[in-house]
């Protein structure tokens, strides 16, 4: 190039800056439509997300949310669920409980019930998932079989239990006299109790469904190898099974913990469970939960009933809380949670 045409060049720059600048615009154009498409899409599938949840939200609003604030307002009344008008009496029902003594055995009573009953019903559905995982002949009739308690309705299996443990017509007072054993008053105290702790036993085919689910996703290559290495049965299912199904019992304990502080079935082993028979149900039977029942209909004092439940409430919260406070160092996964950025 010679030197006149590099100062031609150089002489006219801006016509150099005038032909890039249409091809700088089009690329402009073509962002900005883009960004408009999935400024669309994002739009789209918001309104999509919204009108999902839409049926989930409002049915936690009408049937969670409000309900909750509507029995924190009745608890600092003295409503009797009758007048239409109530008197405000801030924390007295919530002072009147803690000094309770009836409120205060009920809510003992059900922690020994919660103490006893979640255990065995743990170690029940185990024991039976590991039976009905070995390849055993029939072994669907077996897991059906013991499955159906789970699923049979429990005011049924309450009102079997109570025929089957009735003083005089009963199952199982003919089967104590059959070998010479007087008859016994299952469903009064001290022995109501016992038979409030069989029933609930009695349906843990849940457990045995989800400890069987978590037992067939344990790899049999690790079983193997251990006893490969001398390890014998015993020594397998406590070094490796459980730490593996550690998960699934965890998740067991804390739904078997809720369901069991919030257990209202003793009232259909009373003598004569209505409204105004709750207060026959027999002394070790009578729980928390039958505790605020009385309080609501046979008592009629809404206001302290529903002081009871927020209180059941908050321990039931905080009682969560303490399981999974606790079980960082016990519960083992698969994998490991994603460190925070």
């Amino acid at each position: 190039m010679s030197t006149g045409q590099l100062a031609g060049a150089s002489a006219n720059p801006a016509g150099t800056t005038a032909s890039a600048r249409p091809a700088r615009v089009t690329t402009g154009r073509r962002t900005g439509r883009r960004a408009g498409r999935r400024g669309a899409r994002a739009r789209q599938q918001s309104r999509v997300f919204y009108l999902c949840v839409a049926p989930w939200f409002l049915g936690f609003l009408g049937l969670t949310l409000y309900p909750l604030g509507y029995a924190l307002w009745l608890s600092m009344t003295d409503s009797d669920g009758i007048s239409p008008h109530s008197n405000f009496i801030g924390l007295g029902n919530y002072k009147e409980l803690l000094s309770d003594p009836v409120t205060r055995d009920s809510l003992l009573r059900t922690g020994v019930f919660v103490g006893a009953v979640v255990p065995l019903s743990l170690i029940a559905g185990l024991a039976l998932a590991v039976l009905l995982n070995r390849p055993i002949r029939a072994r669907g009739v077996f897991r059906t079989l013991f499955y159906l308690p789970a699923v049979f309705p429990p005011i049924g299996a309450a009102m079997a239990f109570k025929m089957l443990f009735n003083r005089d017509s009963g199952a199982a007072n003919g089967a104590l006299g059959f070998v010479g054993i007087n008859p016994v008053t299952w469903l009064a105290d001290p022995y109501a109790r016992y038979v409030l702790f069989m029933l609930t036993i009695w349906g843990c085919g849940n457990s045995m469904i989800i400890s069987l689910a978590g037992l067939q996703d344990v790899p049999k290559e690790l079983h193997e190898a251990a006893r490969l290495d001398g390890a014998n049965a015993w020594q397998v299912f406590r070094r490796i099974t459980v730490p593996l199904l550690s998960p699934v019992l965890f998740f067991q304990v804390v739904t078997g913990v809720i369901s069991a502080l919030q257990s209202i079935t003793p009232l259909l082993l009373a003598a004569n469970p209505s409204t105004a028979g709750v207060t026959s149900v027999p002394q070790g039977d009578y729980l928390y939960m039958i505790n605020v029942f009385a309080q609501y209909l046979a008592y009629g004092r809404f206001g302290y009933a529903s002081a009871l439940l927020w209180v059941l409430f908050l321990i039931i919260l905080a009682i969560t809380a303490v399981i999974f406070k606790l079980s960082s160092g016990a519960v083992f996964y698969s994998f490991e949670p994603e460190a925070k950025k």
